[in-house]
């Protein structure tokens, strides 16, 4: 949020403004004349820098598994100054940038790169101001992550590594074949044991949430509830974790 005002990326349109007039302004779309293809996390530091991931400047929404199989690093992390309305490339050559969480006490910004199942931490603040170091390893593709406030970030997953993907990252002629069916004929259903991973200000999990038919795009903690967003349901998911507890990590 910032004001009355919220910020957030409709991947093929950019970083939006959206007042609570219900007026939209585009903030931005493009860096150094490459458009964003696949705008994707994005969070708000206390000083009003907006960071945000493009996950692909090659592929828009509905070409997002065929970035996933061809296995290069078409992402970029960037920040935006709505002071300045000046755009600034953080990192590039990820593998599908994805989420966008700012830490707690504004050293550093985590971002979730789902090809490589991982979250990396890029400094903001303070002398690593700059580097990038890992923050922690995801038992599937993460998505978006979110800090609850107590100490703990939720990165929602959207697959575990599946024998399929297995398959179709060793062989590049059965990620070929996967990629024409997804694009030509209907998109293969090859998820499973999606969900949410929590971890602490360390990256350290401390609990994992997962079931065999669920597959997350976000996740955020109320209470005794986790809600979850996905792009496979067209209704968001209550998890009342008293009553399903944690699982052991796969």
């Amino acid at each position: 949020m910032v004001c009355e005002d919220s910020v957030i990326q409709l991947m093929m349109q950019g970083l939006l403004r959206v007042t609570s007039e219900k007026e939209v302004e585009l903030l931005v779309d493009e860096f150094e004349g490459l458009k964003f293809k696949l705008t994707d996390g994005v969070d708000i530091a206390d000083d009003g820098t907006i960071y945000f991931t493009d996950a692909s400047y090659k592929y828009p929404v509905e070409d997002a598994v065929l970035d996933i199989l061809e296995g290069k690093p078409n992402g970029r992390l960037l920040s935006y100054n709505p002071a300045t309305k000046k755009t600034s490339l953080l990192a590039q050559d990820l593998y599908f940038a994805n989420g966008v969480a700012v830490s707690a006490d504004q050293q550093f910004v985590v971002f979730c790169e789902s090809v490589l199942m991982r979250c990396n931490k890029y400094y903001v603040q303070g002398p690593k101001t700059g580097s990038i170091e890992k923050f922690c390893d995801v038992p599937g593709m993460p998505d978006n992550i979110h800090y609850d406030g107590q100490g703990h970030y939720l990165i929602a997953i959207f697959s575990a590594f599946t024998p399929e993907m297995d398959l179709a990252f060793r062989y590049p002629f059965i990620r070929k074949a996967v990629a024409i069916v997804t694009k030509y004929v209907r998109r293969l259903l090859i998820s499973k044991n999606g969900g949410v991973l929590v971890v602490d200000l360390e990256g350290k999990p401390t609990e994992h949430y997962y079931d065999p038919k669920l597959s997350l795009s976000g996740a955020i903690k109320i209470g005794n509830y986790i809600y979850g967003g996905s792009l496979s349901y067209p209704f968001v998911i209550r998890l009342d974790i008293q009553k399903y507890p944690a699982l052991p990590s796969l």
